[in-house]
């Protein structure tokens, strides 16, 4: 599944950077480099590819021979395509003990990488971490995916400190705490994680394919009594839908149906259906918007969500699980984010 180690390599390396590529190619050749740069030598950095059929793997063997090419046959989305990495690495590195997985639209800023190994190294329960997620294009304000650390509000909508639904704070440093901050989910653009936590809960769901996987993974990684955390004292700056656009229909569909998905996975069933009932009448609000606004695919694809969330929740139910299911302790809203954003116009991140 990779080519053969080169003398560039670490030999036996403690943690990894893996970005995950899909026919990204011009994302490869605008971020590697600056990913390479940032990155102190001692990491391996790792391109998986997800059975892309553009010339990204002769772009990175000619441009960044440092860095290890590993193939894979087919696309396996965000999940699937990350899970066979890992475990393809761990056969060929078994010395690593972090990995952090990385979007290709992501530019690290200098230093990123000390803050994280640090607090891996001071705090032993801790699965799960991401550095503030800054906006590429405008570096004074968090960026949508993930910015300061991801929440939760009681209706199992994500949000994140410097992102409330729609609106992205300008970071004057109000979320950095001291260096680090506990949080609900680590956002899957640069996602650090422990990788026995990471084994030990079963990896990301693949059956989500792309998009809210990683709260997925958190939320177990709570319930195993994992720690999730954002290092405030790293950034890194990200694009942003790389793959799927912020306009996209299917990015759309997914969102609102694995946010469905996950929610009776990881609570009582009893609490899950009680939410669900609540979020028919919002997810519909949602829908109509889009309708007013002149996407009307869109309000399609939050119908289509609902009807594939229904056909699957079944088995996301009866999921076999040896942790008790409940809420975190950390990053949940008692109240409605919709509710705050959108009727009481609230402009920060509510306090929790």
């Amino acid at each position: 599944m990779a080519e053969a180690e080169t003398k560039s390599y670490p030999k036996k390396p403690k943690a990894a950077v893996v970005i995950l590529n899909w026919n990204g190619r011009h994302w490869l050749e605008r971020f590697l480099p600056e990913v390479v740069g940032t990155t102190p030598r001692d990491l391996l950095i790792v391109v998986a590819d997800n059975g892309s059929t553009d010339d990204s793997q002769e772009w990175v063997l000619t441009h960044q021979p440092e860095c290890y090419w590993q193939g894979m046959p087919s696309n396996e989305g965000f999940a699937g395509g990350y899970n066979l990495s890992l475990q393809g690495l761990l056969k060929d590195f078994p010395s690593l003990e972090l990995a952090v997985l990385m979007n290709s639209d992501v530019a690290p800023n200098p230093q990123w990488w000390e803050p994280l190994a640090r607090r891996f190294a001071d705090n032993p329960r801790l699965g799960a971490a991401q550095p503030i997620l800054m906006d590429y294009q405008k570096p004074t304000h968090f960026e949508y995916a993930g910015a300061a650390g991801g929440l939760m509000d009681c209706l199992g909508y994500p949000f994140a400190y410097g992102r409330t639904m729609d609106l992205l704070e300008k970071n004057q440093g109000q979320y950095d705490g001291p260096g680090h901050r506990p949080i609900f989910w680590a956002s899957g653009a640069c996602l650090a994680v422990r990788l026995v936590a990471f084994q030990e809960v079963g990896g990301l769901d693949a059956r989500l394919f792309a998009h809210m996987e990683e709260i997925d993974l958190c939320w177990r990684l709570h319930r195993a009594d994992w720690e999730v955390e954002c290092v405030t004292q790293s950034q890194v700056r990200h694009v942003g839908g790389g793959t799927l656009q912020a306009l996209s229909t299917q990015k759309t569909f997914l969102n609102f149906r694995n946010n469905l998905l996950i929610l009776v996975k990881n609570l009582p069933t009893p609490t899950a259906f009680g939410v669900i009932f609540l979020r028919l009448f919002l997810d519909g609000l949602a829908g109509i918007q889009f309708v007013f606004q002149g996407k009307a695919n869109h309000t399609w694809a939050i119908a289509r969500a609902h009807g594939a969330f229904y056909a699957r929740m079944g088995s996301f139910m009866l999921f076999p699980s040896p942790w008790p299911k409940k809420w975190p302790s950390q990053g949940v809203y008692k109240g409605s984010i919709v509710w705050y954003r959108m009727i009481r116009r609230g402009t920060k991140t509510p306090p929790l």
